[in-house]
């Protein structure tokens, strides 16, 4: 038997055992696949892309957040009933939420319309008040720049009441003037609540419980009145009382204005202005309100006061543009809740307030 061909084994057939030897060599020289490392580098830059994409979007969110791109942020039309194709427009124009200084989402608002007004597609203006009202500044703020846009542009303007519409709420109605039937709540529509409220919490107890005690220093006895740390002294109760009345008087004025009624009868005013709040049936009948109605009944009025048919204009609604945050992470996407100093000095400064709420500083603050 030749040597080069060694015996197969007992269970290994011939050839196979010639192969073995040459299958095993050839094994050994064989080079390594290059799918692990294309592998590799296909999840490297993944990661990278995805690196650099949350390093923009964090960027972009912040940006918005914190007023980089807020401050530029335009308005669009959200198309809601009538003929898209038509050329003039009623707009549906929303106040919402505590109201704070009159600027932001109100002043771009009350721009873009001034805007459409100019280029002669504006015809009439439903204002769509939902708030428990808020500062007496930002609500004078509001009522005064829109009577100027009404006194302007003499166009319609009828106010549409949801939920709330209450305090400084009703103050910013009065901006559509002494028009008949020109405001309108729904039938659950709660209002009123005519009053000024500067909120003060008296701490002194607890404080005393705890140990602490107050020690400012001042450079007048009345530069630290209303602190929570003690009681209110009678000088204290005094100037906060003046105050309270100064603007509450402001209040009624407004509604005698808007509400020719109450300039005839300043009594009947005086009898409701209690900070009571009134259901809209009960504001009807004392005259607060012209109609009760839905958003839907108070457009058509305003179509009708525009001289207009509903089957030839666009109703839109007002919204803010939608930002980069917004697409990404939905309209409800909200900066984490954290400790901010200003938010808290702002909390606890005294201020006067055309407020619906037992716990001012507390509420919803979307409008600005």
């Amino acid at each position: 038997m030749d040597p080069a061909f060694p015996p197969a084994g007992k269970n290994e057939p011939p050839v196979q055992a010639m192969l073995a030897p040459l299958a095993a060599q050839t094994a050994a020289t064989k080079p390594r696949s290059a799918w692990p490392r294309f592998l590799l580098l296909l999840l490297f830059l993944v990661f990278l892309g995805s690196l650099i994409l949350n390093l923009m979007l964090i960027s972009a969110v912040g940006l918005t957040r914190f007023g980089g791109l807020e401050s530029d942020a335009r308005i669009r039309e959200q198309f809601v009933s009538g003929d898209r194709s038509a050329a003039d427009t009623v707009a549906v124009f929303s106040i919402e939420g505590t109201i704070l200084s009159g600027e932001g989402f109100f002043r771009r608002q009350l721009n873009h319309a001034h805007k459409e007004w100019k280029a002669g597609r504006l015809k009439a203006l439903v204002l769509r008040v939902n708030s428990p009202g808020g500062t007496i500044n930002g609500s004078d703020y509001m009522y005064h720049h829109l009577k100027e846009f009404r006194q302007e542009t003499k166009i319609p303007i009828v106010v549409s009441m949801g939920a709330l519409a209450a305090s400084g709420g009703y103050y910013v109605s009065m901006a559509v003037g002494d028009k008949p039937e020109t405001i309108f709540a729904e039938p659950t529509t709660w209002t009123g609540s005519i009053g000024v409220i500067i909120p003060h919490y008296n701490l002194a107890g607890t404080m005393e419980k705890l140990g602490i005690q107050e020690d400012n220093i001042t450079s007048g006895p009345l530069k630290d009145m209303g602190s929570f740390f003690r009681p209110l002294n009678p000088e204290e109760k005094k100037v906060f009382e003046d105050l309270v009345d100064e603007g509450f008087q402001r209040f009624k004025e407004v509604i005698r204005e808007g509400r020719p009624r109450f300039e005839k009868d300043p009594e009947a005013l005086d009898k409701i202005a209690t900070g009571q709040v009134f259901t809209a049936e009960q504001a009807k009948e004392n005259g607060l309100v012209d109609q009760i109605g839905y958003l839907e009944e108070a457009v058509d009025q305003a179509t009708a006061k525009a001289g207009l048919r509903k089957e030839d204009v666009k109703v839109v609604r007002y919204r803010p543009e939608p930002s980069l945050a917004d697409v990404l992470f939905g309209n409800d996407a909200k900066a984490p809740m954290s400790p901010d100093l200003a938010q808290f000095l702002e909390a606890t400064t005294p201020r006067a307030y055309y407020l619906c709420t037992w716990l001012p500083g507390l509420g919803a603050t979307p409008m600005k």
